[in-house]
């Protein structure tokens, strides 16, 4: 008996439309595709503003971490639209397993369902910890090589896009670009190609080589990186579009790729092992797992380098040597303490202008977001962080503003360079 009664995604179900909140574009194209090449008919949201945060403050308590509260608003809208029937859609969110109340999105997802007369909608948690499953969903072992692939994928297009989009010459080519090696690789992983490592190993340096192809005019511009929150960090529903409005002030913008954090996950359960025990097997198989994980992050590193001159992220291990002297490695709830190594990392690689995106109700990210930049200031004198803070209550403009007088101060440093 399950206690929650929850309605399951069956067999029967596989003509039902699936929902899922958006968070890294990028990236999220191309795992819906995957999905779809397995029969899944998985839709990504894209609805936006106002009215999202509005359906989440009905349903979700104003203390719950603002990230909940936009995903839940955003699926409940979408419901609400009349574009879908509730009697064939389902919803699907990620659940991570750990101490973030992210592994808890789920059930007040269900309880905001019910209570918005949707209480038929199957809701399917995609997670690899075996905490919920579902007869009429199962991740494949090919599926999830696919879905790692296209995050390995994702965040070279996002690192070399952004280094190229500011400085184009032609409007639009890198934005064309980016979306042709979306819809190149999801026709590769429909073929059965495209995600082994020897064909990554290919692929991805051929993905540099066409955008270093791109005509550029490299002015000086102010670099800004962005950190945060995972899903504040990405999304644009929950950042108000951060990344655009960088650009449109005339900036660079460097936002750390998704392996690091995935690293970072696998990484905290050799931590737990360190500091409290466990089981041998744990420990060869988290082992194996980051040394998998390193090879793919050497790859990709090597792959950015293989053409132009672009700005490559430094390795895992390395920015975890750095920060671990200044917060320890068993700081690691919500981004923990890999937060503060991605700030000294963009510090270090020439984005020392940050914007460190805080939203309310996740305490870890402020303590070491915001906690840290007064150690970072005395690392770095030279850095320029601002903690800007995403809740129900803030504006737009407030926080539009307060990112401006940051800009002014990297502008008045760049001139004075």
């Amino acid at each position: 008996m399950n206690p929650e009664n929850r309605v399951e995604f069956t067999k029967d179900m596989m003509d039902y439309t699936l929902l899922a909140p958006n968070m890294a574009n990028i990236h999220f194209s191309m795992l819906v595709n995957i999905f779809g090449q397995y029969g899944y008919k998985v839709e990504l949201l894209k609805n936006d503003g106002r009215a999202v945060v509005d359906e989440g403050l009905k349903y979700v308590h104003n203390d719950t971490c603002y990230p909940a509260l936009l995903v839940i608003g955003q699926l409940i809208d979408a419901l609400n639209s009349g574009k879908y029937d509730p009697n064939k859609t389902a919803l699907m969110i990620t659940q991570s397993g750990g101490g973030c109340r992210a592994s808890n999105y789920i059930h007040l997802l269900r309880k905001a369902l019910k209570k918005a007369g949707y209480g038929q909608v199957p809701v399917i948690s995609l997670n690899l910890s075996g905490l919920e499953k579902n007869s009429g969903f199962k991740i494949r072992v090919s599926m999830a090589l696919k879905m790692l692939s296209a995050l390995i994928y994702g965040d070279l297009i996002m690192l070399l896009k952004n280094q190229v989009e500011p400085y184009e010459i032609n409007k639009g080519e890198t934005n064309a670009l980016s979306q042709k090696w979306i819809d190149d690789i999801s026709e590769m992983f429909k073929n059965g190609k495209g995600y082994s490592m020897r064909e990554m190993k290919k692929i991805l340096p051929q993905i540099t080589k066409e955008f270093s192809e791109i005509a550029v005019n490299k002015v000086n511009k102010v670099k800004v990186g962005v950190v945060g929150e995972i899903y504040v960090k990405y999304s644009p529903l929950a950042n108000n579009h951060l990344e655009e409005f960088l650009f449109s002030q005339g900036c660079e913008v460097m936002v750390p790729g998704l392996l690091g954090f995935f690293l970072f996950k696998t990484d905290n359960r050799l931590e737990d092992v360190k500091l409290y025990g466990g089981k041998k097997i744990k420990k060869i198989a988290m082992t194996v797992a980051i040394w998998y994980l390193t090879k793919i992050e050497t790859m990709l590193n090597d792959a950015a380098r293989a053409y132009g001159n672009f700005t490559v992220p430094a390795p895992y291990a390395h920015i975890k040597e750095k920060c671990t002297k200044i917060i320890g490695a068993g700081c690691k709830m919500g981004e923990g303490w890999l937060l503060t190594a991605e700030m000294m990392e963009l510090i270090e690689s020439g984005y020392g202008n940050i914007v460190c995106a805080q939203p309310f109700g996740c305490l870890p990210n402020h303590i070491v977001g915001k906690g840290m930049i007064r150690k970072l200031k005395e690392l770095y004198p030279q850095s320029n962080i601002v903690p800007i803070d995403y809740d129900p209550g803030a504006t737009r403009v407030n926080q539009e503003n307060r990112i401006r007088l940051m800009l002014a101060v990297a502008d008045e440093n760049l001139n004075n360079a």
